[in-house]
């Protein structure tokens, strides 16, 4: 029997900055996490990420959101063993062939909710596991505030595999004691 929400008990701290606009255009920065941190999406062997069908699945739905939505663009991301870098772009609705008003622009938040649906729905349907929960609840964001923060945010992304070994992500890290 599932367990019923209870405010008292069941406090989710969010870590949206509280007045921020999400649905204005600029940079975001996203990580997304499998639950229980699964390492479900491929392997990383001599520093470089190998997807696995799970992981290349994963890909392909994180791209599906520039054919789904028109004012949004990918920068650079990663399919980790169990997660996802990314840097999603909010930008302006072009008008259509119709020159039809656009359409308001999703907030952050539901784009990343329209990915976890999408994905977790193929993944399942792959697996034949309808229904399990493959992302966590949440996910971490940071707006990007300027170009070398950018720049530096990419390198990042990039960088990961080499840094797999010691990831607070990877369940068998070698972390600094």
């Amino acid at each position: 029997m599932p367990r019923q929400f209870n405010p008292d008990i069941h406090r989710r701290r969010s870590i949206r900055l509280p007045d921020y606009d999400y649905t204005q255009v600029g940079a975001y920065y996203v990580t997304i996490v499998t639950s229980r941190r699964r390492l479900l999406f491929g392997d990383v062997v001599a520093d470089e990420m190998r997807l696995n069908d799970a992981g290349r699945l994963i890909e392909d739905a994180w791209q599906w959101l520039v054919h789904r939505y028109s004012y949004v663009s990918l920068d650079e991301y990663i399919v980790m063993p169990n997660h996802l870098h990314g840097i999603i772009v909010i930008g302006d609705q072009p008008l259509g062939a119709s020159r039809s008003a656009p359409t308001p622009r999703k907030p952050l938040g539901q784009l990343i909710g329209a990915f976890k649906t999408v994905s977790t729905r193929r993944f399942n349907n792959i697996r034949g596991t309808p229904g399990q929960q493959l992302w966590q609840r949440n996910y971490y964001e940071r707006i990007v505030r300027n170009e070398e923060e950018l720049n530096h945010i990419r390198e990042y992304i990039l960088g990961n595999p080499v840094m797999w070994d010691t990831d607070e992500e990877n369940p068998d890290a070698v972390l600094p004691a």
